[in-house]
Formats: C-alpha cells, sequence, structure tokens
C-alpha cells in the first residue's frame, strides 16, 4: 500500500489535509481526489485560469508529503522533453572510449562472427538505462514512494502529444524502444489542468475523471481569501469579495481569477487600506484586470461596486 492510500482514509480527511496547507477544497474536489486515489485513475482538472487548479496539486504535495512534479505543457512539446532523451554527452565520450578498446575486443575474437557478436553487445550497452536521461514523465514513474505528477495546461499541447500520454494515463508505464517497458515503482497520483482553449480528445478523457472548478461564491471566496491572507481584517475581507464577484459580472475579456483576489487583498493591506473607497479601487485595478480595455469598463462602475461592497460588508 502505497503512502498515498496511508494518508488518504476518507473525503473529510482530504478536506481537512488540505485545509491545513491553506487550500479551501469543497465536496466536489475533495470527491474527485478520493476517488483517483481509490481507483488510480487520473484527474482531469477543467475550468478558468487562476481558480486554484494548478495549486491543488501543490497542496496536495505539501499534505501527502509526496514530490511534485511538474511539465508545463506547449505547443510542439514531445517525448524528448517530456518522457527521456539520450545523454549524449555521456554517449560520446563512450564512443571514444569504445574505439581505444575496438582492436584489443577484436583481437581476441578467432572468428569474424565473434568480433561482430562482442559489438552487438556494445550497441546494446550505448542504448542503456546507464545514457538515459529521465524527464518528468519517466521521473513520476521512476519516484520510490509515488509522487504527484502535475500535467499541467493539456490544452496548450497538440493532439499527437495527448495520443503519447494515453500509454501512461492508462497503465502508469511507457515504452522506450531500446529497452522495453517501464513501469511506475509507486503510481503517482496524476492531475492534468485545462483551461479549455481547445477541446481534448475523448481518448484522453476516457481515462481520466472529470474536475471542473469554477469562480466560486462569495462564502468560499471568502474562506479561500482569508486563509491566504489570514491578517485581512472580517470587514475589509467581506468588501473585496462583494466587489470582485459584482466585477465578474461586467462585460470583460477577462474576469478576475481567485489568485487576483488574493493578489488584491494583499496590495490593499500594503497600503494600509481598512475601507474599500473609489480613489483606492481605481488606483489598484491593475492588480485585478489585465487589459486597459477591461479596467476603462471597470472605473466607470468603481464608485457604484464600492459603495454596493460597503452596504454587502454592513449587512453581513
Amino acid at each position: 500500500m502505497s503512502n498515498t492510500q496511508n494518508h488518504i482514509q476518507s473525503i473529510q480527511d482530504i478536506e481537512n489535509g488540505l485545509a491545513n496547507t491553506g487550500y479551501i477544497s469543497n465536496t466536489q474536489i475533495s470527491t474527485a481526489v478520493f476517488i483517483a486515489q481509490q481507483l488510480q485513475k487520473p484527474i482531469l482538472v477543467e475550468g478558468p485560469a487562476g481558480v486554484g487548479k494548478t495549486e491543488l496539486a501543490k497542496s496536495l504535495s505539501t499534505w501527502l508529503h509526496k514530490p511534485l512534479i511538474r511539465m508545463q505543457c506547449y505547443e510542439g512539446l514531445d517525448e524528448s522533453k517530456a518522457l527521456y532523451e539520450w545523454k549524449y554527452g555521456k554517449q560520446l565520450l563512450y564512443t571514444q572510449i569504445l574505439k581505444d578498446k575496438i582492436g584489443s575486443v577484436i583481437s581476441e575474437s578467432d572468428s569474424l562472427n565473434g568480433a561482430l557478436e562482442k559489438l552487438h553487445n556494445f550497441g546494446d550497452i550505448f542504448f542503456s538505462r546507464n545514457f538515459l536521461e529521465p524527464r518528468p514523465l519517466l521521473q513520476a514513474l521512476e519516484q520510490p514512494e509515488g509522487c504527484i505528477l502535475l500535467i499541467d495546461e493539456i490544452d496548450k499541447s497538440d493532439q499527437e502529444f495527448e495520443a503519447f500520454l494515453l500509454e501512461i494515463l492508462s497503465d502508469y508505464q511507457v515504452s522506450v524502444p531500446e529497452i522495453g517497458k517501464i513501469s511506475a515503482i509507486v503510481p503517482p497520483l496524476v492531475l492534468l489542468t485545462s483551461n479549455s482553449t481547445r477541446d481534448l480528445g475523448d481518448a484522453l478523457k476516457r481515462r481520466c475523471l472529470h474536475l471542473h472548478i469554477g469562480f466560486p461564491d462569495e462564502r468560499l471566496e471568502e474562506k479561500i481569501i482569508n486563509s491566504r491572507v489570514p491578517d485581512i481584517n472580517k470587514k475589509l475581507l467581506k468588501q473585496i469579495v462583494s466587489f470582485v464577484q459584482q466585477l465578474r459580472s461586467l462585460d470583460l475579456k477577462k474576469v478576475p481569477s481567485v489568485s487576483e483576489t488574493i493578489d488584491w487583498a494583499k496590495v490593499l493591506i500594503l497600503f494600509h487600506t481598512s475601507i474599500l473607497d473609489t480613489d483606492t479601487v481605481n488606483e489598484t485595478l491593475n492588480v485585478l484586470l489585465k487589459f486597459e480595455s477591461d479596467i476603462e469598463t471597470a472605473r466607470k462602475q468603481t464608485h457604484t461596486l464600492t459603495q454596493q461592497s460597503q452596504r454587502a460588508s454592513e449587512i453581513s
């Protein structure tokens, strides 16, 4: 039984464990992690950027005391960057040694077939584990106590790379032509994240549990901000969350994420803000919004949104 199984006994166990790392989970997230651990299935975590998909993997790593191995996906990613590559420098050095020894190897054989057989054995050594440089996927399979494998932003890779992942996601093994199959010592807990910039293939989705993390409601977002910015006062916390929740309802190119709300809360504390006011909001909107057109749109509403946030904190 792996360490992961020893740690995870129930869904509530997961919620409590993640909370101890500062990650506020919910029943949906904790259930997905529990099922993934019990069935040894990867989790495909979808949702907008900044809602805590990557942070979930980091928090699981911290809680379970397992290494986090992260593979950042991008267009053109291939197995030489994701799985393994050969140590060409070491192979070159071996070639030089072989050249120095080849005369004596051949001279020790009393026939051509014998000499060729010896040379063939050298060729097998040339493409052996000694010359293999593991990349993230192979590193994850070789962890003696297991790990958290984060395949981040899988939607940024191409379909060929998706197909390449299927063997790992199904059987926790990879095939290296020169060596054969390499299976996981302890199957990793695998999380794939996607911002849904493109549709993923059915074959990949079939191999994964699906988990969607959206924007939290006000109550959950308050808990999240409070866990990450524990020194914030309750009234300012409620105003921040109320303001951001209203901001997300505007017609924006990119609505503020939870991670940006956390950053904004830290900035307001840095500015010794105790109550939101229009001037402070306008001065710090660039922390929440990343497009100038969105900032201009929001500035037309900041006075109204700020007043509504203040009223919301009074009612609460």
